[in-house]
């Protein structure tokens, strides 16, 4: 053998071992992509549910590990497969582990990442509403019988679509138009959360839609970015040389950036301001979009997919929850259905024949055949999706049933599912539950609760001849607190407390949009200082504050002026004029 072709087995072979760790390091990204489901959700609904939804990302991995190993992986991938439709399982995982790592061990793990990112995206359409046992059981459900099946269709060789030549590389069918259309399903059946539609109580009609903001705009941002790194390996794992690898990276940056882009200056023609929430939604539905044709699309065709997909996730968004009313807490139907849909056709009608994949879109050869394939797949695994999802919703509603009950899911999920008081511990009402050890406290006895520690002085009574007392309450702008603390030193005040607080007056705040629903009355950040005086002229510190105060424009704030009764010094004792006197 010439040294030449001993050259070129070697090379073939590191690369084949390169290329078959990279594939597992893949699938850990895909694994990680739990963290970032597990952010936006929880960031984009209240901090009452928090918890919740926390472990119902942990579980739907945690049991569709379980259906995926029994069940799953066998009739999605077996190599007895029924028909073009379903494989035969032989639990060779059980019976021949030497021999079912050997083969599939590689095949294994990645696509049960994948089965866990389908079912995963049906949480947020459902959340702070659905029972936990409810979301377990469909979970399973999708784990055990949904994906694997549709996806064997695809991703099996023998499957009847992979036969036809359908052509989803990294999952936008397979994955994501199934947890999206599930999702639909989901929220369809477990009804909108409380107040979040307002009806009329006569004709059933709804007469105005609520926003209802997620608790942590930055928790959802953190979760974004864990996905979209993640999604390097979720569509770029299954290379097989360095130029589809560099291609799929390459097009999984161009769509997500430029839908982001779009969506940004859409609501901000649209609202007046661009919408952060769904920018967010947006770099994830280009996500989404491109992931059938990550090895398929140039980087024009990335343009393409990136601009439909960040006009598409708001137009879907919105028409659910202003038309439809069917309240998608988090925006899944939107980013995973349409955009999971769209990202399939797109590969019908974009792909490049220089690209790696070598397939020929509508738009680059006349030839329409990829197109009515890849329109003919994404029905098949919509259809199945929707039969099967619908049956399994329809049973656990008439079961165990879907939804909490009102009181539950007012008081929150995270005490009435799971016992927390909070998620955030710090905010929890239960400290009075705990033990600081102080066992040698003094205790109060009698009838008049006097401390037995510290002696007491007592003090005369206040009498209607004591200098009258005033207590001026002034709420401004917080940019003008520190000019307006300055003046009111200047003038004698030694002293005031100042509290952060949110108010409108009149005028009813500054409307603003939430996901493209306009937010009522909002609550302006504002800032109000308490002043006892004395000493100093009431008229002295109202036209100080005043003058310091005044833009002459709506919002320059307010003052209250109260008759006090009289002022107590705790440290000292003292009482009426001489409390308020700091100087000893």
């Amino acid at each position: 053998m010439a040294m030449e072709e001993i050259t070129k087995l070697v090379q073939e072979a590191v690369t084949s071992e390169v290329f078959g760790v990279w594939f597992l390091i893949g699938a850990a990204l895909v694994f990680f992509m739990q963290a970032g489901f597990a952010m936006v959700e929880t960031g984009f609904t209240r901090a009452k549910n928090a918890g919740n939804i926390i472990m119902k990302n942990l579980m739907d991995f945690c049991i569709g590990t379980v259906m995926f190993v029994f069940l799953g992986f066998g009739l999605m991938m077996a190599e007895d497969y029924m028909f073009g439709i379903i494989g035969i399982p032989n639990l060779g995982i059980f019976t021949d582990f030497g021999g079912f790592i050997a083969e599939n061990a590689s095949s294994f793990v990645f696509n049960l990442v994948f089965c866990a990112t389908a079912a995963t995206i049906v949480s947020g359409s459902m959340a702070e509403r659905t029972k936990f046992i409810s979301y377990c059981i469909y979970s399973a459900v999708i784990s055990l019988i949904v994906y694997p099946i549709e996806a064997g269709w695809i991703w099996n060789s023998q499957g009847w679509l992979a036969q036809l030549g359908f052509h989803d590389f990294a999952g936008s069918a397979a994955i994501h138009s199934v947890g999206g259309v599930t999702a639909l399903i989901g929220a369809i059946m477990v009804g909108p959360r409380l107040g979040k539609y307002v009806r009329d109580k006569k004709s059933g009609k709804v007469t105005k839609v609520n926003a209802i903001p997620g608790h942590s705009i930055t928790l959802g941002a953190l979760g974004c970015f864990v996905l979209w790194f993640g999604w390097y390996g979720f569509n770029g794992a299954a290379a097989w040389d360095k130029a589809s690898l560099a291609s799929i990276f390459l097009t999984t940056t161009i769509a997500p950036a430029v839908a982001t882009c779009t969506t940004m200056i859409f609501t901000w023609i649209k609202n007046g301001k661009p919408d952060v929430s769904m920018c967010l939604n947006a770099s994830l539905a280009g996500l989404v979009g491109i992931t059938a044709g990550c090895d398929a699309l140039d980087a024009l065709g990335s343009f393409v997919v990136g601009i439909v997909s960040g006009v598409l996730v708001v137009v879907v968004v919105e028409f659910l929850d202003l038309k439809l009313h069917i309240d998608d807490p988090v925006g899944a139907v939107g980013v995973h259905l349409a955009n999971g849909v769209w990202g399939t056709i797109a590969v019908g009608l974009l792909a490049n024949p220089s690209a790696p994949a070598g397939l020929e879109g509508l738009f680059y050869t006349g030839s329409a055949r990829l197109l009515g394939v890849q329109v003919l797949g994404i029905l098949a695994v919509l259809a199945w999706t929707i039969v099967t999802m619908t049956l399994a919703f329809f049973i656990i509603k008439k079961t165990v049933g879907l939804r909490v009950s009102a009181e539950e899911e007012i008081k929150g999920l995270d005490v009435t599912e799971h016992g927390l008081p909070s998620a955030y511990a710090d905010f929890a009402p239960a400290v009075e539950s705990l033990d600081y050890g102080y066992d040698d406290a003094v205790a109060v006895t009698g009838d008049v609760p006097v401390a037995e520690a510290i002696p007491v002085k007592k003090m005369p009574s206040f009498d209607s001849d004591s200098p009258k007392f005033t207590k001026i309450e002034i709420i401004c702008k917080e940019s003008k607190f520190e000019t307006l603390k300055a003046a009111m030193m200047n003038i004698g005040i030694t002293g005031m407390t100042v509290s952060h607080v949110l108010g409108c007056g009149i005028q009813k705040g500054k409307p603003e949009y939430y996901r493209g629903i306009p937010v009522e009355a909002s609550l302006l950040p504002k800032v109000q200082i308490d002043i006892v005086v004395s000493k100093v002229p009431v008229r002295s510190v109202i036209e100080t504050a005043k003058k310091v105060l005044y833009t002459g424009h709506i919002g320059d704030g307010k003052i209250f002026v109260y008759d006090v009764e009289n002022v107590v010094k705790i440290r000292t004792g003292e009482e009426g004029y001489d409390a308020l006197q700091d100087v000893e």
